[in-house]
């Protein structure tokens, strides 16, 4: 089956908004905002009516999968449903737009017995997606959803214009489905979120000496430990920097008015989450290097001058000792 076949479903729905198949790959559950049901359809009934080219013709002469050949329950949720998850216990969770809320919901039959309401939690306000414990897989793990809302008025003491959106924690292990934990958001509106489980995360702690992450390898010409400096080339001057608690390699840098400046800056450090911040505020070059990082950046030297350069991410007692000097003649 095709994605195009989907389509055909989606088209005789009712103002469909969101397309959310089962775990198991058997049924679709479609949301829609002015419909109070979550309606549910049935893959095996769309192969079969595809195979028998059971079509209606679309108003633009699109085939159209009849609703009625191939939705085989509808659930009523309540008002403005959009999209679904699911966990491992046989249950969807519908957000409702409209009702501000995320119900619950029991998966049924292929006969459309036993699809029904289950329990209901207000949420503050309008949720738009929702987001379950590997929930867009196969394997639901169950225990939490969240919901992402677009709005959180009375929830948090305003600063502002601009309030903060809000992420919901649904507790869904228990009978009784409840909220358990608010979170703010300086940003716009959450649309689209994955949980997955921590362990499942296998991060560096840092990078390999000289990274460079635009290149996603070592890049050749970073700086290293033992080779700064300043070089010069004709009209351009070559930076080799390196920086650790608590100083620039080398701290003063000498350059003529006019001349080109490439400047290279690697942090050295090898301890976790040991960062780095690098600004040369007159000529408005910043960097935040990562623990390992190289970095890069190029200018010229239009104004004769002493200009101080410093590390701009709080790194130890001597952080603000962590400076040096370009200086144009």
């Amino acid at each position: 089956m095709s994605a195009n076949d989907l389509i055909f479903l989606i088209a005789e729905g009712k103002s469909p908004h969101g397309c959310d198949v089962t775990p198991d790959g058997r049924y679709i559950a479609v949301g829609g905002k002015l419909d109070p049901d979550v309606q549910i359809y049935s893959f095996a009934r769309i192969q079969e009516a595809i195979k028998q080219r059971n079509f209606k013709k679309g108003p633009y002469g699109i085939p159209v999968l009849p609703r009625e050949r191939t939705q085989i329950a509808g659930v009523k949720v309540g008002l403005g449903p959009l999209h679904t998850v699911y966990d491992d216990q046989g249950y969807g969770y519908t957000s409702l737009f409209l009702d501000s809320a995320c119900a619950k919901w029991k998966i049924g039959d292929p006969d459309g017995r036993g699809w029904e309401m289950v329990d209901k939690v207000s949420t503050q306000y309008n949720p738009g997606h929702l987001a379950a414990t590997h929930g867009d897989t196969v394997k639901p793990r169950g225990k939490y959803v969240v919901s992402l809302n677009k709005w959180s008025l009375d929830r948090f003491t305003p600063t502002g214009p601009l309030y903060p959106r809000n992420l919901q924690l649904i507790d869904v292990a228990s009978p009784k489905i409840g909220v358990i934990f608010d979170g703010a958001m300086g940003i716009a509106e959450p649309h689209y979120a994955q949980i997955i489980e921590a362990s499942l995360l296998k991060p560096e702690s840092n990078y390999p000496q000289g990274f460079n992450t635009y290149m996603s390898a070592v890049d050749p010409d970073a700086p290293k430990p033992g080779s700064e400096g300043v070089r010069v080339d004709g009209n351009t001057v070559h930076v080799a920097m390196t920086q650790s608690r608590s100083h620039f390699m080398p701290d003063v840098v000498n350059a003529k008015l006019g001349q080109r400046i490439v400047w290279r800056l690697t942090n050295t450090e090898s301890t976790a989450n040991a960062m780095h911040g690098f600004a040369l505020a007159y000529y408005n070059k910043t960097a935040t290097v990562e623990p390992g990082e190289t970095t890069s950046f190029d200018f010229v030297a239009d104004k004769a001058g002493v200009y101080p350069f410093y590390c701009t991410d709080f790194c130890s007692a001597l952080h603000l000792e962590m400076m040096g000097y370009l200086i144009v003649s």
